[in-house]
């Protein structure tokens, strides 16, 4: 028995990639709730579905979340490593700041279909 594939079956790869880019965003906007295991699953996924999205406007927005990621990671240790000598609370206000700037920014971006810059 063969099936048959109708129209409505055809998969879009920018509106996958899309949606791929819209759940990094959620990822890392669980990261607050969630103690930063979403900021992970995120960035996986950026890794794995930003090969898709190369040369559409949408890859601009993989490049973002990993910039993204990374960067936070980075002030969370950077926190962390400071945080007796009181410098490391500063530090991680201005990276949850710069963070949720970055997300708002992106998701804005993802749904006027718009690639985010630099």
């Amino acid at each position: 028995m063969s099936e048959i594939q109708s129209e409505n079956d055809v998969v879009d790869p920018l509106a996958m990639s899309k949606k791929m880019v819209a759940t990094v965003y959620l990822c890392q906007a669980l990261t607050f709730m969630l103690a930063g295991l979403p900021l992970i699953v995120g960035v996986v996924i950026n890794f794995i579905g930003r090969n898709d999205a190369q040369g559409t406007w949408l890859e601009s927005h993989f490049n973002w979340q990993i910039k993204t990621t990374w960067v936070v990671l980075a002030g969370f240790a950077l926190s962390g490593a400071t945080f007796y000598m009181g410098v490391g609370m500063f530090i991680l206000l201005i990276t949850v700041i710069w963070m949720v700037y970055r997300i708002t920014l992106g998701w804005y971006a993802l749904n006027d279909n718009k690639p985010i810059g630099n």
